[in-house]
């Protein structure tokens, strides 16, 4: 079960005018499963995208970063969950490329305006017939209100579909952010989430929007993580639609730059929050804070040295304060001149070691008070500067492996 993950309510779902999104049941993998999604933009939307650093990346991420790198806008966007045409080859692209190809032929676009977006098994050849017969429904059920489908359509192993939208006032106008997500596994993203894709209608300038799409997915999805692992598809996609009625924003650092990217923040967080919350087998949901550091990379150096041990996550599964394992994940973070008796350890408000040992004052039963808990504070103070950074994971339980043993079956 979800770690106190409250599941979206389609009615408090804003639509996003210039977006329509239609879902169809292809067979991708399983039948009588939502499992195609088409995103149809409005022209004059403009997109921005930051996709993984995993150097096996998929397919469809390879032809994304091609049509994204092209003169012409993107008007559509493709995803299909149950394959992930990931370590395809030459042949898996040319699927990629077919299927683009196919839903820009049935709205009148080129192919270079269609960013396509696979999850779900890898090394299995993308099904482009079963895509290309599922297009038409997809198409004809277009609307503006079917975010909650969408997010349903994207899963994988998640237990519960993840979606998020606030409306907020930009340049005297109300704006609206709506945005879905997917992954449970599999997630240590080194740029974004397995899936997301965030829309808003607020007028920004094009050349605005990679920047934007980076500093959201490091403020909020680069800072998540439930097993370690660098997805091969991970994509995050940020659309504005320019159909507000305020001035253009030419800059993120002006007032109405920090007004809208605060909104897309709040959503964003929201849904990388829930990925964690729903990680595979996750019961506790953990955030950990590295403060002291010398700079922001040693600070999150630490914090992910302790969200990936397993030893650590182990713990938290069985409740069971065995936090000599977290000192000594800090110690193999990498920080060659650590001076171990500067640090300083908290749980929640439990003080647990200080000056390189055990606090006098700790309890192992007020350790364990905390450690029951289904979401738990981590605090580390490195005494090396004024730098901090969060990370957010989950721990490791039996169904985690359960879940993983039996994930192609």
């Amino acid at each position: 079960m979800p770690v106190n993950l409250v599941v979206p309510q389609a009615a408090d779902l804003h639509p996003v005018p210039g977006v329509r999104i239609g879902i169809a049941e292809a067979g991708i993998r399983k039948a009588n499963r939502k499992d195609l999604t088409v995103m149809l933009l409005e022209p004059g939307a403009g997109v921005g995208a930051v996709f993984t650093r995993n150097r096996f990346c998929a397919a469809p991420v390879q032809v994304c970063r091609e049509h994204l790198a092209g003169p012409q806008e993107i008007r559509a966007l493709l995803i299909n969950t149950g394959n992930a045409n990931a370590g395809t080859g030459a042949q898996g692209l040319e699927r990629a490329r077919a299927s683009s190809a196919a839903l820009a032929s049935s709205l009148g676009l080129a192919a270079q305006q269609v960013l396509p977006f696979s999850t779900g098994v890898i090394m299995e050849q993308l099904p482009v017939d079963r895509i290309v017969a599922g297009l038409p429904a997809a198409v004809a059920d277009a609307t503006q209100d079917n975010w909650f489908n969408a997010a349903q359509a994207i899963m994988t192993t998640d237990t519960v579909p993840k979606a998020s939208s606030v409306q907020a006032t930009v340049g005297g106008a109300t704006v609206t952010v709506t945005g879905i997500s997917k992954g449970a596994g599999m997630i240590r993203p080194n740029m974004a989430t397995m899936l997301g894709f965030m829309a808003t209608d607020a007028r920004v300038a094009p050349g605005l929007m990679s920047q934007l799409a980076q500093q959201l997915a490091d403020a909020t999805f680069n800072r998540v993580t439930v097993d370690g692992d660098t997805s091969t598809n991970d994509s995050f996609v940020v659309i504005a639609t320019n159909k507000a009625n305020h001035a253009c924003i030419e800059s993120l650092d002006s007032d109405d730059g920090r007004a809208l990217k605060a909104a897309m923040l709040q959503v964003a967080r929201t849904l990388a929050h829930a990925i964690v919350r729903d990680g595979e087998g996750a019961t506790k949901f953990i955030t950990i804070t590295v403060q002291g550091g010398r700079d922001t990379s040693e600070c999150l150096a630490v914090a992910y040295a302790i969200a990936h041990s397993p030893l650590v996550k182990t713990a938290f599964f069985a409740s069971d304060p065995n936090l000599g394992r977290i000192l000594a994940a800090v110690g193999y973070a990498g920080i060659a001149d650590l001076d171990q008796t500067k640090i300083e350890l908290y749980l929640d408000d439990v003080h647990v070691a200080t000056g390189g040992g055990r606090n006098p004052a700790y309890q192992e039963a007020d350790g364990q008070r905390v450690m029951k808990q289904s979401e738990i504070q981590v605090r580390v103070d490195l005494g090396r500067g004024s730098a901090t950074d969060t990370v957010w994971t989950c721990d490791f339980s039996h169904e985690y492996v359960t879940i993983n043993a039996d994930y192609r079956s």
